[in-house]
This record gives structure tokens, C-alpha cells and sequence, in this order.
């Protein structure tokens, strides 16, 4: 099969290989049937075991985009008279606000800048002050930004005043090494189109199977989005509680494999090549990132658009789709920015080739190199 490739510098989907896209092919079968049923167990073992997860870690699949994981977690999670704490510094932790105000739960929000690691003082401050706090919600990696946040920190901070952390490792998980044990981590979540490199469709929870079980109690808020009635399910019967997406848990399997088969380490190394020839391209045009690199993750930058009358993403976008490279707009307000990001089945040869596209693409727009900007 001739399959088309293209460079993904979104922050997914990613880039997969041909034999993660082939996988989906398979004869038509009931997902019921003992056959699709026995790839499950495997695959869910598979996913705690990429977080270091022992025994007392389980994973829970759902069929839907990253968000669902944050809708999941934090309704299901939070027992009555009990708060959510939300430490939010970008637009990815706003997200997790907004669905606790959706489903009207009693809600602590601490914002922090987009720019740089939250304060630690002031998380402690509040869960020092506020003894009805049941979690410490976090994103890993801001995917709008780049940066990085001190998950570690904050989960012993969260342990240490009786509450326990989640944080959304969507764009982390699987890229980077996380040990769930080491980053005083209780939950973390991620989808199946971005660390492991499989299809869209499939999302799925890490996390300490005594507080699912605990969470039997708790008030339910969704009968779809519910945590531990997927995993009561899953347990029972080896399967998911409603229709799973069939072609995308056997691209999902394939993905798993091959993310073994590289390994951990070489995995983040190749990410870490990527990010050192997309800084490289940067600093050879003269583009500015929103964070310095000190705090970024390694994974996402988020460049400022040039000072240039002639500068128009939809035009360079389109100028570099059209020769297999897709660019994504940035997610900070009142701020223009794109985003390049170290993901999915790519190397440091593809950025190379991406960076002669896109400097032809600034010649072709009229747009000055090296860039220039307006400095306030």
C-alpha cells in the first residue's frame, strides 16, 4: 500500500507509521466476542507499565478525544462535601476549570502565569488553609505554552495535607519518562493519537485502583463519563462498558509494540533530537519563543508571529501543508503565536526538510529573514 507521509508538527494527532495505519485493518468482528476481548488485558497492563505503575495502578480505556480523560477524572473523583483544587496557567488547565464549573463542582482555582512554573508557596498556602480539598489537579506539560510544570512538587504538597494528585499527561505520556511513583502521581491520562503514536478515538487513565474503588461511594455526575462503573466493568468482564472503537484499539495494540520495541529512553532521545533541530531553525531565522527554554518541556514551542506586514500564518500554513508539513496555531489569548511540536514517528532529518520549506515559504510571502520584531 502506497500511503502518503506527512510531517505532523501539531501537537496531535502525530505522525504514525504505515504499520500502525495497517493494523486498523483487520476482518470485521464483534467486539464482544472472546477474541477482541483477550487484546484488552494485555494493552491495559501495557499502558500502566509505561508509567512504572505496579500493581496497585490500573489503566481505564474510553472512547473519545484527551478531554474526555479530564471530564472522567475530575467528576468521578471528587467525593461529596469534598473541593477541587485547579492550579491553572494555561489553556489546557482551563479546561479542566471549565468542566468543574459545568458540572457545578465546588471549585478552588489558583492562577498562575503562562510563562513560568507556578508558585509553590501559594499551592501550599491553599491546601494548608482549606482542609476539605479531595484533589490537586495539574497539567503536566501545557501544551499551549511548551511549559512544564512541577508536577513532583506539587504531588507531595498534595499527599502532604490528605489529598492526591491528577494531572493530564496527554502530551507527556509516552515521550517523556514519568514514573508515577517518583512524581507523587495518584492520576494521569492520555490519548492514543499522541505519546504512544496511535489513531485517534482511544483515551485512557492511569491511576491508584483503592481510590476507583473508593469512588463506588461518590456522587455519580455522568452515567457515560464515569470512572469506576468503566473500570467495575472492565474488571467483570474484560470489557469496555459501551461500544469500543474496533480498528483503533488494534492500531492502538500495534502502537504499544513498537513504543516497546524502541524503548523508553531512545524513544525521548529521538524527541529530544527533534526539539534541538526545531531551537536550531529558530535561532538560524530569528524567531522568538513565548518561554525561555529553561521551562519548556522539550516538546512544544510556541513561537511568536514576526512583526511583518507581509507575515500571514494562514499563508505559510498553507504553503507548507501542501508539501507535507502541517504547522498549528498557537493557544495563548491576545497573543499571535504557532506551535512546532517534537511528536509522533519523526525524526531530525524531517525538521531539516521542514525548515527549508518554511524559509521558502517566508521568501515566497515577502516576509523578511531573519525575522523581525517590534521590541516593546
Amino acid at each position: 500500500m502506497n500511503i502518503k507521509r506527512n510531517v505532523l508538527l501539531n501537537p496531535g494527532p502525530a505522525t504514525t507509521t504505515d504499520t500502525v495505519k495497517l493494523a486498523q485493518v483487520v476482518p470485521d468482528i464483534c467486539p464482544r466476542e472472546k477474541e477482541f476481548q483477550s487484546i484488552m488485558a494485555p494493552m491495559r497492563d501495557d499502558l500502566v507499565r509505561i508509567v512504572h505503575g505496579g500493581d496497585d495502578y490500573t489503566s481505564v480505556l474510553f472512547c473519545g478525544s484527551g478531554t474526555i480523560c479530564i471530564d472522567v477524572t475530575l467528576n468521578s473523583l471528587l467525593d461529596a462535601e469534598k473541593k477541587a483544587f485547579v492550579i491553572n496557567n494555561g489553556s489546557y488547565s482551563q479546561r479542566a476549570v471549565d468542566i468543574c464549573k459545568a458540572y457545578d463542582l465546588p471549585l478552588i482555582e489558583l492562577k498562575q502565569p503562562i510563562n513560568s512554573k507556578p508558585d509553590l508557596s501559594a499551592i501550599e498556602e491553599i491546601l494548608k488553609s482549606n482542609d476539605d480539598i479531595g484533589y490537586v489537579y495539574i497539567t503536566y506539560h501545557e501544551t499551549g505554552t511548551g511549559l512544564l510544570n512541577p508536577v513532583k512538587e506539587v504531588g507531595a504538597l498534595a499527599h502532604k495535607y490528605g489529598s492526591f494528585l491528577i494531572t493530564d499527561t496527554t502530551s507527556a505520556y509516552a515521550m517523556m519518562p514519568i514514573n508515577v511513583y517518583d512524581e507523587n502521581i495518584d492520576f494521569c491520562m492520555a490519548s492514543a493519537q499522541k505519546g504512544i503514536m496511535g489513531m485517534t478515538g482511544l483515551s485512557f487513565i492511569i491511576g491508584r485502583k483503592s481510590i476507583i474503588e473508593e469512588s463506588k461511594n461518590y456522587p455519580k455526575r455522568s452515567y457515560y463519563c464515569n470512572l469506576y462503573m468503566q473500570y467495575e466493568y472492565f474488571e467483570r468482564t474484560g470489557e469496555m462498558h459501551f461500544t469500543p472503537p474496533v480498528q483503533t484499539i488494534y492500531a492502538a495494540r500495534q502502537a504499544l509494540i513498537e513504543y516497546f520495541e524502541e524503548g523508553e529512553i531512545k524513544k525521548w532521545s529521538r524527541h529530544q533530537r527533534v526539539m534541538d533541530a526545531i531551537h536550531k531553525g529558530e535561532d538560524r531565522l530569528g524567531l522568538k519563543e513565548i518561554l525561555s527554554r529553561e521551562v519548556q518541556s522539550g516538546l512544544v514551542s510556541a513561537i511568536k508571529y514576526p512583526d511583518d506586514i507581509n507575515w500571514s500564518f494562514d499563508k505559510i500554513h498553507d504553503y507548507c501543508y501542501e508539501r507535507g508539513f502541517t504547522i498549528y496555531p498557537g493557544k495563548i489569548e491576545n497573543q499571535g503565536t504557532f506551535r512546532l511540536c517534537a511528536l509522533g514517528a519523526i525524526d531530525e532529518a524531517d525538521i531539516n526538510e521542514f525548515w527549508k520549506v518554511f524559509e521558502n515559504a517566508l521568501v515566497e510571502n515577502g516576509v523578511r529573514i531573519p525575522v523581525q520584531y517590534i521590541e516593546a
